[in-house]
């Protein structure tokens, strides 16, 4: 398709809209506090291990996991996937319960869906 030139001799380029392509991720701005949360929960989220398990548990036919279930899928000793368990639950990702010996692992719906929030228009 060929553009008219205009009486300068360039051509006439059409105006693009740009609100759709960059529009804000949210409609209200976050303030300190929420940004420094949701930045600790991407930052536990930035390590392919605990993004894993995170995934994982998320995806668990009971919606819980046991620590014990989530050392070999990963391919990593027990102490590391425990380190990795703590950060999650640290950043408020997940939610622990011992029972006896064991520790079980779930998600928190509703910090994922503060992620999702933020990074949604």
């Amino acid at each position: 398709m060929s553009k008219s030139t205009g009486s300068t001799g360039v051509r006439d380029l059409p105006v693009l809209d740009l609100a759709d392509c960059c529009a804000p991720l949210r409609r209200e701005p976050l303030d300190a506090e929420a940004s420094a949360t949701l930045a600790e929960a991407f930052k536990a989220l930035a390590d392919p291990v605990r993004l894993q398990l995170l995934n994982l548990i998320a995806t668990a036919e009971t919606g819980e996991a046991c620590a014990c279930d989530l050392v070999e899928p990963v391919g990593k000793s027990q102490p590391t996937v425990s380190h990795h368990l703590k950060v999650l639950r640290e950043a408020g990702l997940v939610q622990s319960q011992k029972r006896g010996t064991w520790v079980w692992y779930s998600v928190v719906p509703s910090r994922l869906e503060d992620l999702r929030r933020v990074l949604s228009r």
